[in-house]
């Protein structure tokens, strides 16, 4: 008896297992331009089983012999349901037409940031460009970390301050990747608007927390943005025209259906008008996108891509600024069998910054530049398991700065500060697993290591590079008894870290789930910054023999529920995370061409801690958001002996971007197809900053004493924002078609203050605070247009 049970099992689990062996993969692409799509929902509802294209429209799954219906989903197109005989494992392609295409009066709002309530993915943020593009901005130019801004657990430090924060992290905690390459400073104009032109993207996300192995390098978020692929079936153009700033992109086919071509451009003008009024000053932006896609067969594509960017500030012509980002990748993608998908990646980031100064006689230049290679496969087992597993190294050089003299007469002594040189590389596994009908799980380990290699020269220290002076109560900096030379190609120190991740998803009802994650990150290079922005003139510097890598643990649980057949969604989530070995700076640290930046850190640690709440309405002509945030964000250096106070007295304290409350109110109301109206609503929490409680009198000198760092706050923060978007009807599908966008930022004029200064006032001689406001009310005008 007991042999047959087993041999009855044994038939049962060699029939699954021959169900298992039917493939089906294809690639999903939008019917108009042959774009591939990300995300699109692969379905077999009889079965209860299904997967989603990755990020470059690639899916496979395997199903048992037989007829099933299958449905292909992406909100915003038109679903494809048909009934397929599965006999032998088969290709399939799916072409997707845009919902609105053959609805004249019906307005489609469904969109992708419905919650998926069944997939262990959380934390994340998915943003379509059509949603970013409807948001009123400063100056009118459409902005996705602006965008970004009004999600849950996302902030930055006030107008006009470049890059933004995830969940009290620090903006150099950011994986800012744009086609996989490195972005360094996501910014133009310190803040204004960021690098990214929103015609030539096509999907972006945002992990917050419970991010996969695949992604490493930060510990705070990733922002993974992709550009478009480019037209293959026909030549288009689009672009606008705003008061300060104009954009163009062109797409079309090199070799129709097979090849493509995307190119793009940006810049800014607002300082041509100055000159008409005999002002030397000046302040614009430009950039350029680039994508060549090559389809070579079924199974290989390669794509090159990039994007170069500068900004230039000129003071009379004798204070000259240049920054910026340039990124190039070049890819091949692959079906290695199929159920086996891979992509292969070369790639290189610059950020460079430039300074003149004509008065003094020198020319500054510093930067950072990294070598990438990515070798990432996705695998996909059955349909209940699929994998993900690659190998990642990049090369880091670090320029902290090198000075020369500009002219023959300028007397400056040509300088240049030691370059760094590190590798870091990883592998990694992770694996998306649907347990039973109602838990799924993604889990993984990634081990990262990273090389400080030889430099020039490498001070050497008695005991620590910063040493406490008892007498006076500060700390101070060490003198050197020697200096260390080396080769690049030596290994000065070693880093190796396991990185564990985990998502769980159990769905108790079709419409509600919860979910759990936790994910282990840690961080090699450091942006060396004492402000609550970072500005184009801090330097990035690698971990090594004096700074040790930070290290983040966090985990995250939520409720997620979709209400009224999910014309409404509600996210709640809560998070944890410790971070350890972040740097701190000494009292009166000099973090400007300093070769020895050691002499002026401490390591700490930080923590944070909140809870986010994330209301849409996804339908309609009204959708929208309401996005709540309350958090802390906190960090504390003790002294490293009983008898050093470390710093803020070893206590707790706000770091620079903590934010208590944090609320955005978002919403678009569709009244006809030539209308729409959308406005925001903001309000924050005051900024943390340290304020003087008193002072003495010193030699003749008026000598401030200020209270413990950011034991104060700026006044709380708020704003309106709201914008018009009139879209006349077009004549024909094919037609010239334009829009125009009237917005209104801040619309009650309110003086927000980026920053509070105190002074004496030269005609009372009294003491006073001064408040800095960077915007009262702006109007702006934005024509659009697409041929």
């Amino acid at each position: 008896m007991k042999k047959l049970i087993f041999f009855s099992l044994l038939l049962s689990c060699i029939s699954l297992w021959a169900q298992e062996t039917l493939v089906i993969n294809g690639v999903v692409k939008d019917a108009q331009n042959n774009e591939t799509l990300a995300g699109v929902n692969i379905l077999f509802p009889e079965l209860q089983t299904g997967t989603v294209t990755n990020d470059y429209g690639f899916y496979s799954i395997k199903v048992p012999a037989g007829t099933h219906r299958m449905e292909v989903s992406y909100l915003g197109y038109q679903s494809v349901s048909q009934r397929i005989d599965v006999q032998n494992d088969m290709k399939l392609n799916f072409q997707l037409s845009t919902a609105a295409q053959d609805l004249e009066e019906v307005v489609i709002t469904d969109d992708s940031e419905r919650l998926n309530i069944r997939k262990p993915e959380m934390s994340v943020n998915k943003l379509e460009i059509a949603t970013i593009q409807k948001q009123p901005v400063v100056f009118g130019e459409v902005d996705i970390v602006k965008s970004l801004l009004l999600l849950p657990g996302v902030s930055n430090a006030g107008e006009g301050s470049s890059g933004f924060n995830v969940r009290g992290g620090a903006a150099d905690q950011n994986l800012i990747l744009l086609d996989e390459a490195t972005i360094y400073n996501s910014s133009h104009l310190f803040g204004l608007f960021s690098v990214f032109n929103p015609d030539a993207i096509k999907n972006l996300k945002l992990y917050k927390g419970g991010i996969p192995a695949n992604y490493g390098g930060r510990v705070s978020s990733v922002l993974d943005i992709y550009q478009k692929d480019g037209n293959s079936r026909e030549f288009e153009a689009n672009g606008g025209i705003g008061l300060i700033s104009s954009r163009l992109l062109a797409q079309g086919p090199i070799e129709k259906e097979k090849s493509s071509f995307l190119i793009g451009g940006r810049s800014s003008y607002a300082h041509l008008f100055l000159k008409l009024t005999d002002n030397e000053n000046s302040a614009y932006f430009y950039d350029f996108n680039t994508k060549l896609t090559f389809r070579l067969d079924q199974r290989n594509t390669i794509l090159f891509s990039g994007y170069f960017g500068r900004d230039v500030f000129n003071l009379s012509d004798s204070f000259k600024n240049i920054y910026g980002n340039s990124v190039f990748n070049l890819r091949w993608n692959r079906v290695l069998k199929d159920n086996i998908f891979s992509n292969l990646s070369l790639i290189y980031s610059d950020y460079y910054y430039g300074l003149t100064l004509d008065f003094v006689g020198f020319n500054w230049n510093s930067g950072i530049k990294n070598f990438n290679f990515k070798y990432d496969l996705d695998h996909y087992l059955n349909r209940n398991l699929s994998l993900d597993y690659g190998i990642h190294s990049t090369w880091y050089e670090f320029n902290p700065g090198e000075i020369e003299p500009n002219s023959a007469s300028s007397g400056i002594i040509p300088r240049e500060l030691i370059k760094k040189y590190a590798l870091e590389s990883a592998v990694y596994l992770s694996v998306e697993h649907t347990i039973s009908e109602k838990l799924s799980a993604e889990y993984g380990i990634r081990y990262s290591n990273f090389l400080r290699m030889g430099q020039e020269e490498l001070n050497l220290y008695d005991e620590s590079p910063v040493t406490y002076n008892q007498r006076f109560g500060i700390y101070q900096q060490a003198d050197p008894v020697g200096v260390k030379t080396s080769e690049k190609n030596e290994v000065e120190r070693s880093f190796g870290n396991f990185e564990p991740r985990l998502a769980l998803a159990y769905t108790f009802a079709e419409d509600q789930s919860v979910k759990l994650s936790y994910n282990r990150m840690t961080q090699y290079v450091h942006l060396i910054t004492n402000t609550s922005s970072p500005t184009p003139l801090d330097v990035w510097t690698p971990s090594g023999k004096y700074i040790e890598p930070q290290s983040l643990d966090q985990v995250a649980a939520g409720y997620y529920r979709n209400f009224a057949n999910d014309e409404y969604s509600l996210e709640i989530e809560g998070y944890y995370k410790t971070l350890r070995d972040r740097l701190d700076y000494i009292d009166g640290a000099n973090l400007i061409a300093n070769d020895a930046i050691e002499q002026v850190i401490l390591p700490g640690e930080a923590r944070a801690y909140g809870a986010e709440l994330l209301l849409k309405k996804n339908k309609g002509k009204f959708t929208g958001w309401l996005a709540y945030t309350l958090s802390k964000s906190e960090q504390r250096t003790p002294g490293r002996t009983p008898i050093e106070p470390g710093i803020n007295n070893s206590e707790w304290y706000a770091t620079a971007y903590d934010k208590t409350h944090d609320i955005s109110l978002t919403a678009t109301y569709e009244v006809s197809q030539k209308w729409d109206f959308s406005a925001n609503f903001i309000y924050q929490t005051g900024l943390p900053t340290t304020y003087p409680t008193g002072q003495y009198v010193f030699e003749n000198m008026t000598i401030p004493v200020y209270a413990d760092r950011n034991s104060n706050r700026l006044p709380d923060y708020h704003r309106l924002d709201i914008s018009a978007t009139y879209t006349p009807k077009k004549r024909s599908e094919k037609a010239y078609s334009s829009s125009w966008n009237f917005g209104l930022y801040n619309v009650y004029a309110r003086k927000n203050a980026v920053s509070i200064n105190f002074r004496e006032n030269d005609d009372t001689s009294v003491n006073e605070a001064v408040k800095l406001s960077l915007f009262g009310i702006v109007p702006s005008v934005t024509y659009n247009f697409k041929f």
